[in-house]
């Protein structure tokens, strides 16, 4: 499998071998316990890669997604938190459970980092249970043991979040990394990262800058040198969940997390009902409320786009960046959900008349800051545009989900599945093979009716 395009074409010719390719790549990259990331640059398990790439695996095997949660629910922490790296061992990527310093943290037998990522999860797996219960049979039963067995643990890691990173009522979660958002180098992110100051660290050599020889694509040196730093501060107090607020330089109240979190929390109060736990869904659907109000509540009127909080400045963090959208996920106002709409087919957004193809770049189009090529500063992410539509679809907005699904599966028509693409070019950017990017690509197949 191709690392990079080096500029061959790959195209396919039809939606069966595009699903056929997509197939593929989990195969490729299937390790029996977990489906890495991507080939060479992640070879491991991310949390929230590994419930898109669940819901894609769905498609072919029930069994096989199911397998993929428990495994990563196997590296759940005591605390319950479920840890945003799940080390294979695979070695050669950095940083690694030893930079991390969470050994005897993780439970027994398990290498995992010691942070999170957003909890896309129960939403993945109410999508993965609504396919096993319409296929029946054997695969519905499968379907309904794993989710009485894995209810608590799913609890527990919603409580987890809802406690030790939101216990001030505010309705949105801190993040003590940029990593814990998923987008980790995010213009959303300048400010609070300009304010980190790394002090002594043990040196570090990179090994991704190995892998995608086109540095302009990843973080400088100096964004990862931050990166460090709070990883050290976090194990410097032992990932203690009390201790956090008061040492880190870093702490931003994320708000595309939080309304991932919102909607979360509304499917599993669903689950919880139709599965066993009824007792459980009052608080599960007072919290979605609670997020889904503290994500309205950060809206710029001005703009529109809903705004990150600095929780050490109180700053709110403005930069046009696709979290701006998060109330696409979970608002229950419909004026503000047609003021969004509005500004995501704008022409700062979807309309603008230079993309490739009509889909949300990570920053406005428009934005100074824009970097098309760098990872999360302007690029199009394949498995944001998915998420994104299939929020707008559960809202019945079968048209927009149509537009989406029309516009991605051309995007991906070249062929490489990539982390991410260049948004006026539609080139391929970061790593080729990528799970999420293939399994999305699934889903988007799966529902051809729908829209």
């Amino acid at each position: 499998m191709s690392q990079a395009p080096d500029g061959d074409s790959y195209p396919i010719q039809d939606l069966e071998e595009l699903g056929s390719r997509a197939r593929d790549v989990l195969a490729a990259n299937d390790l029996g316990t977990m489906v890495t990331a991507a080939p060479n640059l992640y070879p491991h398990m991310w949390s929230w890669d590994a419930a898109f790439v669940a819901t894609g695996l769905s498609t072919i095997s029930i069994e096989r997604a199911l397998q993929e949660l428990d495994y990563l629910l196997a590296a759940q922490w005591k605390s319950g938190m479920i840890p945003h790296i799940v080390f294979s061992d695979v070695p050669g990527y950095f940083p690694d459970v030893d930079r991390w310093g969470t050994r005897g943290a993780s439970p027994e037998g398990v290498q995992s980092s010691g942070i999170c990522q957003p909890p896309v999860h129960t939403t993945m797996l109410r999508r993965i249970v609504e396919r096993a219960t319409t296929a029946g049979g054997e695969d519905a039963r499968l379907a309904d043991e794993f989710v009485r067995r894995t209810l608590p643990r799913w609890i527990d890691w919603h409580a987890w979040l809802r406690n030790s990173r939101a216990e001030d009522g505010s309705g949105l979660l801190t993040i003590y990394h940029g990593w814990e958002s998923g987008m980790d180098n995010s213009p959303r992110f300048d400010g609070p990262y300009s304010r980190v100051q790394p002090g002594e660290m043990e040196p570090f050599v990179r090994t991704d800058t190995l892998k995608i020889t086109d540095h302009s694509q990843r973080p400088s040196d100096e964004e990862y040198s931050r990166y460090l730093w709070l990883v050290q501060q976090m194990a410097d107090v032992g990932f203690d969940d009390e201790r956090l607020p008061g040492v880190m330089d870093f702490q931003v109240k994320d708000v595309f997390m939080s309304a991932i979190f919102a909607t979360a929390n509304e499917d599993l109060a669903v689950l919880a009902e139709q599965f066993g736990r009824p007792q459980e869904a009052p608080r599960l659907r007072q919290w979605a409320q609670e997020f889904c109000e503290g994500v309205d509540a950060t809206v710029d009127e001005r703009t529109g786009l809903a705004r990150d909080r600095d929780v050490l400045t109180g700053e709110w963090i403005g930069p046009p960046t696709m979290a701006g959208f998060a109330p696409l996920i979970s608002t229950t106002d419909q004026a503000l959900l047609e003021r969004q709409l509005e500004v995501f087919e704008g022409p700062e957004w979807t309309g603008d008349p230079r993309l490739a193809f009509p889909l949300p770049a990570s920053t406005s189009t428009t934005y100074e800051g824009l970097k098309p090529r760098q990872y999360w500063r302007g690029p199009v992410w394949p498995v944001m545009n998915w998420y994104l539509a299939h929020c707008l679809r559960r809202r019945g907005d079968g048209k927009r989900y149509h537009q989406l699904r029309e516009a991605s599966l051309a995007q991906l028509m070249e062929g490489h599945f990539g982390e991410y693409y260049e948004p006026f070019t539609g080139e391929p950017l970061g790593s080729m093979d990528q799970s999420w990017t293939a399994a999305v690509a699934l889903e988007w197949l799966a529902d051809p009716e729908n829209g």
